[in-house]
């Protein structure tokens, strides 16, 4: 059996110094931003007993557009329609540049 190898991580003192040497920082934190925004619009639409075709039709796009839109793992989603989402349930979505 192969001995594993572990690297020396010691001079890393954060996580995100972990995920700048590893060259993924953008991509977590934008998968983590859209697991977060699609959290809240799941718990936006049950708290007001909307199901998903009735938001997809409120919306004025498909279910599976919305699915997309819901899908954490799902990237391929554009602001304005994350945007159009957050308003049909009375939110807004706001992007800043830090």
């Amino acid at each position: 059996m192969a001995e594993m190898k572990f690297r020396d991580l010691s001079h890393l003192s954060t996580l995100d110094d972990f995920l700048d040497e590893e060259g993924i920082r953008e991509e977590v934190t934008l998968r983590a931003i859209k697991s977060v925004i699609a959290l809240q619009l799941r718990e936006a639409m049950k708290a007001q007993n909307l199901t998903r075709a009735a938001m997809a039709e409120r919306m004025q796009t498909s279910r599976a557009q919305l699915n997309r839109v819901l899908d954490p793992e799902a990237s391929n989603v554009t602001l304005e329609t994350l945007s159009r989402a957050a308003r049909v349930v009375g939110r807004g979505l706001k992007v800043e540049l830090v």
